[in-house]
């Protein structure tokens, strides 16, 4: 039986930071010229009732489960554009929650304000 490998923090708060919809509720607020009509990952159209993340830096949209798998490899910027998934004025308080869900106690201080941790490896401009 394959092992069921968790989740890394990391993705779990990104994708608690990219909410899911419904494809026709996007359609809907958005109006049909600024939709895309296909996911840049698997380039399958999208459909009314199907799952959708939409980026908050770059505005892109892909299927759920197309950029979850994305997440899962360790990836942390747009397939499409490679923008950041966490925008600058959000990454202190990304950091603050990374590390207090490690469990190590207040290293986050140690650190400068635009270090990004994930998974274990610190992204940013700080000095390590």
């Amino acid at each position: 039986m394959p092992e069921h490998k968790p989740k890394p923090v990391s993705a779990l708060l990104i994708q608690e930071f990219l909410p899911v919809m419904k494809f026709q509720d996007l359609a809907e607020s958005v109006g049909p010229a600024d939709q895309p009509e296909s996911c840049a990952v698997c380039l399958y159209e999208f459909e009314g009732g199907e799952e959708i993340r939409r980026l908050r830096n770059c505005r892109h949209i892909f299927h759920r489960n197309c950029l979850d798998r994305w997440m899962e490899h360790d990836q942390k910027t747009c397939p499409l554009c490679r923008t950041q998934f966490v925008p600058e004025e959000m990454k202190d308080e990304f950091n603050q929650r990374l590390w207090a869900a490690s469990g190590v106690p207040d290293l986050h201080s140690e650190y400068s304000h635009d270090t990004v941790a994930f998974d274990g490896f610190l992204y940013g401009g700080g000095h390590y």
